[in-house]
C-alpha cells in the first residue's frame, strides 16, 4: 500500500486489481493537496505492470463532493487558469492510465468529484449517488473537463441543460442518460467495480491496446483515427497473448484460450 495523507494505493482486494482511494473527512473536497497526491499516485499506478485494472472510490460514504471552494476566495482570473490546469493534468493521467478504470460511486460526486468520475472508463453507482457540475450555483463553470467529459458521454445537449441548471442526477437518471454504467445497492457498489475490474484483468494484453485506439482516436479525423488502429493492431503481435489466441482458436475454436497478460 503507498500512502498519500488524503490519497493512497490499495491492493489485495483481487489479484491484478488496485484501489485508488480518497480520504479526506468529510467529504472528500479535492482541494491542492489532495489534487498533487492524486497525481503522483496517478504516474506510480501507470508503472505498476502487476496492476492491470484500478478502481476509483471514495469509500462507502462519498465519493468527493466536489472541489475545496473555501481555496477559491479571493481568486483572480491567473489562480483560476492554474487550478483548472492543474485539476485538468491529474484527471487526463486518470484517463491516460493503461490499466481499465472504474470509478465506483458512493454518495456524492459533484463538480470535481463528478469531473474525476468521469475520467475513468466506467462507473458504477449506488442506489443513493448522487451526479452533477453544480459550479453555475456558484457563477463559475466546470474546470476539470466537465464541459468536454460530460457533452461526450452524454450528448452535448443533455450535457448543456446538466451544466447550465447545475441540477443533481440521481443514480438511475446516470444510468438512463449513460453518465453511469451501472447502479448497484449502495452497500455493493466497491465489490461489483471490484468484480467488474477482475474480469478486465484475464482479458488479453491486447486491451491496452484497444484502449490506447479509442481514447486516442477519438478526436481525430477518420484517416487519422484508421492510422492510430492500425499501429496498435500491429502492436498486439507483439504480445504472448496474440499467438496464444490465434493457435487455441486454430486447435479448440474460439474463446477458450487462457492468456497471460503478457
Amino acid at each position: 500500500m503507498d500512502m498519500g495523507e488524503f490519497v493512497s494505493i490499495e491492493t489485495g482486494a483481487a489479484p491484478g486489481v488496485a484501489t485508488l482511494r480518497l480520504d479526506r473527512p468529510k467529504a472528500n473536497a479535492l482541494n491542492a493537496q489532495v489534487l498533487a497526491e492524486l497525481h503522483q499516485s496517478v504516474d506510480e499506478l501507470s508503472k505498476m505492470t502487476d496492476v492491470r485494472a484500478v478502481v476509483i472510490w471514495g469509500g462507502p460514504r462519498v465519493f468527493a463532493a466536489g472541489a475545496d471552494i473555501s481555496e477559491f476566495t479571493g481568486m483572480g482570473v491567473g489562480e483560476g487558469r492554474d487550478l483548472a490546469r492543474r485539476f485538468n493534468a491529474a484527471f487526463r493521467a486518470v484517463e491516460l492510465l493503461p490499466q481499465i478504470t472504474i470509478s465506483a460511486v458512493n454518495g456524492y460526486a459533484l463538480g470535481g468529484g463528478c469531473e474525476l468520475a468521469m475520467a475513468a472508463e466506467f462507473r458504477l453507482v449506488g442506489e443513493g449517488a448522487v451526479l452533477g457540475q453544480p459550479e453555475i450555483k456558484l457563477g463559475i463553470i466546470p474546470g476539470g473537463g466537465g464541459t468536454q467529459r460530460l457533452s461526450r458521454l452524454v450528448g452535448i445537449t443533455k450535457a448543456k441543460e446538466l451544466i447550465y441548471s447545475g441540477r443533481n442526477v440521481h443514480a438511475d437518471e446516470a444510468v438512463a442518460i449513460g453518465l453511469a454504467s451501472a447502479v448497484h445497492p449502495d452497500d455493493e457498489v466497491y465489490d461489483e467495480a471490484v468484480k467488474l475490474a477482475s474480469g478486465y484483468c484475464s482479458a488479453p494484453a491486447a486491451i491496452a491496446m484497444a484502449k490506447r485506439a479509442i481514447l486516442n482516436g477519438f478526436a481525430l479525423s477518420l484517416d487519422e483515427a484508421l492510422s492510430v488502429e492500425i499501429e496498435e493492431f500491429a502492436a498486439c503481435f507483439g504480445t504472448e497473448d496474440a499467438h496464444i489466441g490465434v493457435a487455441s482458436f486454430l486447435e479448440s475454436g474460439p474463446g477458450r484460450a487462457k492468456f497471460t497478460g503478457k
